[in-house]
């Protein structure tokens, strides 16, 4: 059965875009990753660079990534998304590139990957979803898990002496002269849904305008691994996450400046 016949068009209060396939997803209830992802495939269908677009997806809950926005994808290994855009972009300088990762996929095997793509200043966007845990692989700690917090493999809490601090890895991203834009955004409610959206296409008018790597960390929750209702999780994320993890940008000017706005 397809998704035309249980959802009835005139029921619906929005048009979907076209750009997002009629596939259902297989997120769990309360994910982000479901909005990030009708966010962009938006985008793509009204700027118009559907045709121009390129996908990088490595591994994590996003790996079906391709069954859900209609581009051109190619799948990357664990953390080595950046590297394999960086090679999609510079021999196809027409195209849209974009990469879209987890913490436990970026912050940790991949953080020296998307570091040196940013400090080249690669002309792509990156989309970092930031939960604080291994989401598909059981819930164990990332390198953005806070302190204190209960994962599968920190059942006492995270302990700074024993597992090291937070990484705040936009920060770090945001000091790079390679890097255009960098903001936090996250999309628990409709209002951050709305300002997501215009952060995500600054990020890619940016890419095809040519200026480098703009980077846009999402604040999100994983209420599967986290063991919470959707509910509970986003006021967890409210109370615990943006603390730690503010939102707003972190940087927004030109290539080549070394230090971030704020």
């Amino acid at each position: 059965m397809e998704l035309k016949d249980i959802i009835k068009p005139e029921n619906l209060v929005y048009d979907k875009s076209q750009v997002q396939t009629d596939t259902i997803m297989h997120y769990c209830p309360g994910c982000s990753h479901g909005v990030v992802h009708k966010v962009i495939a938006e985008l793509i269908g009204e700027l118009g660079i559907q045709e121009r677009t390129v996908g990088i997806a490595p591994v994590g809950c996003a790996v079906f990534a391709y069954n859900y926005i209609d581009v051109d994808w190619q799948e990357a290994a664990h953390g080595r998304a950046p590297a394999v855009a960086t090679g999609v972009a510079r021999l196809n300088p027409d195209k849209f590139v974009f990469t879209y990762q987890g913490d436990g996929d970026l912050a940790s095997i991949g953080s020296g990957e998307i570091m040196h793509a940013c400090n080249r200043g690669e002309n792509i966007l990156v989309v970092f979803i930031n939960n604080g845990i291994y989401g598909m692989t059981g819930g164990q700690m990332a390198p953005t898990t806070l302190d204190g917090m209960v994962t599968s493999t920190t059942p006492f809490g995270r302990n700074a002496d024993l597992n090291g601090y937070p990484m705040k890895i936009t920060e770090l991203i945001a000091q790079l002269p390679g890097t255009s834009y960098v903001t936090r955004q996250a999309v628990h409610n409709a209002a951050s849904v709305r300002k997501c959206k215009r952060a995500i296409k600054k990020g890619i008018q940016n890419v095809l305008a040519k200026k480098g790597t703009s980077f846009i960390e999402v604040v999100s929750t994983c209420n599967s691994g986290w063991k919470m209702t959707p509910v509970a999780a986003n006021k967890w994320m409210e109370d615990n996450m943006f603390p730690f993890y503010p939102l707003g940008d972190l940087k927004d000017g030109v290539k080549g400046e070394p230090v971030s706005k704020n």
